[in-house]
């Protein structure tokens, strides 16, 4: 059993704790937080002298583990020679080994969402993993958790302008979405009514988003692509989560009165697209205040991984309060990606994830972990 003792503990679940100490189990879960010293038997102990600890942090949007140079045989953001390809999944594309995790650990990142990207309108399912392991199988919180879907400029681009076939506008990408729903819809009721229709891999793998078991991670800028998608899901009855939303602050009243969470990001560089004219850090504080659910999200390797907690913290000064900025890279991102019952905050029962760091890095720049906790385990030491 491992022991953190004297730390400034804050548990995004039930306030802050000003001295305190974490147990964590041997099944790799935590035993019990409390205040002041645990005089139980341990088996090692971590003397956090009086830093700052906190949940692990949580990544809700990335595309960790796909990297690998262009050309390589490890690019596999995209299998962008047809539009739809709802049955990739990205348990069979993430390479352990990729540097990004090596970079969250050592940031206090514990739990990634990470899947394929945004070239094709479906692009196949996400999976929420530790950033710690060699397999992918022995890395897995819950997979699936959605059905990555895209709009805007990257499926127009891809498809319309580079390779002259559909999509090439914002009522392609949703016609193309919306035909793929209707013939889901058309195979799944006929197979319950026992037709048994030829097996298609596209559709299998969309029946879970028609039943309502497995939502849609839109990735959407534009106000316009944001309400279309809305549209759609509520055509079909769908889970949503609106990935980017980088007009949100332009439609927050709306946006908070249906209902769906926000996974905002990445707010940090240049507007590379005019879908981006209005991206900015100031987004996730107009969201906040209009009454949504609001994670921040680095979409690495757009921007690197490793600087989550210091993007919230640029949030923060661009006006998000500053206990709902660590919610934002906590336990938002994980109740919106469906993992809510085992990370993102430090209760008792919950995967034993934690990081103590040697300086808050909402505040101060270039803070990193001192020491990072997953499932129990020390996994990084900044003194090792």
């Amino acid at each position: 059993m491992l022991l953190i003792k004297n730390g400034r503990i804050k548990t995004v679940a039930d306030g802050d704790i000003p001295l305190g100490y974490i147990l964590f189990g041997d099944d790799g879960r935590i035993a019990e937080i409390g205040s002041g010293e645990y005089t139980g038997d341990v088996s090692e102990v971590i003397d956090a002298e009086g830093r700052l600890v906190t949940p692990g942090l949580v990544e809700a949007h990335c595309h960790v583990g796909f990297s690998g140079g262009v050309g390589s045989v490890g690019y596999g953001f995209n299998e962008s020679l047809e539009p739809l390809t709802p049955e990739m999944r990205a348990i069979d594309g993430i390479n352990p080994f990729d540097e990004s995790f090596s970079l969250s650990v050592s940031h206090g990142v514990t739990a990634v969402c990470t899947g394929p990207g945004s070239c094709n309108v479906v692009a196949g399912t996400f999976a929420a993993i530790k950033t710690v392991g060699k397999r992918v199988d022995d890395m897995i919180i819950k997979y699936p958790v959605a059905m990555k879907c895209a709009f805007g400029e990257n499926p127009t681009k891809c498809f319309g302008v580079e390779q002259k076939k559909p999509p090439r506008t914002k009522m392609g990408v949703a016609a193309l979405l919306r035909g793929l729903l209707f013939k889901t819809k058309q195979y799944l009721e006929a197979k319950e009514s026992g037709k048994s229709p030829a097996f298609d891999m596209k559709l299998e793998a969309m029946i879970p988003v028609i039943k309502g078991e497995l939502p849609l991670k839109a990735h959407v800028h534009s106000s316009t692509d944001i309400f279309t998608v809305i549209r759609i899901a509520k055509e079909f009855g769908l889970g949503l989560t609106l990935d980017h939303c980088t007009d949100g602050a332009l439609i927050a009243e709306e946006l908070a009165a249906e209902g769906y969470p926000a996974l905002v990001g990445p707010s940090f560089g240049g507007k590379s697209k005019r879908e981006l004219d209005n991206k900015s850090f100031a987004t996730a504080a107009a969201l906040h205040r209009a009454g949504v659910k609001v994670s921040i999200i680095t979409d690495s390797d757009v921007t690197p991984i490793q600087y989550l907690a210091m993007f919230a913290g640029f949030a923060v000064g661009a006006g998000l309060p500053y206990e709902e900025a660590w919610r934002a890279i906590t336990v938002n991102p994980a109740e919106s990606v469906g993992i809510g019952d085992r990370v993102g905050s430090l209760e008792v029962g919950k995967d034993g994830d934690a990081v103590i760091w040697n300086a808050d890095p909402l505040v101060t720049v270039g803070a990193s972990a001192y020491v990072t906790v997953i499932d129990g385990k020390v996994v990084y030491r900044a003194d090792s």
